[in-house]
């Protein structure tokens, strides 16, 4: 028997965000990402700008981005799958 074994490599990548409020920006710099969010910081409507800007960003569905630690926080750590 001959078996076929595929093996899909993901990579995943973790960045440092900072938030800062009432402007509208993103600006990469190496594992760092600084956001500017127009929302506010309540029911969670700043960290969904935040998912949008950074997958549009990087041209990627909004899925594959997650608050991994900060969900409350300006610093945030942001994984890219």
């Amino acid at each position: 028997m001959l078996f076929n074994i595929y093996l899909i490599f993901r990579l995943v990548v973790i960045y440092k965000v900072f938030v800062t409020f009432h402007k509208d920006f993103i600006e990469v710099d190496n594992d760092e990402i600084s956001v500017g969010i127009k929302s506010k910081p309540q029911k969670g409507e700043a960290n969904k700008e935040l998912i949008q800007k950074i997958s549009k960003y990087f041209n990627i569905p909004q899925s594959q981005v997650r608050i991994t630690a900060g969900q409350q926080s300006r610093k945030k750590l942001v994984q890219i799958i």
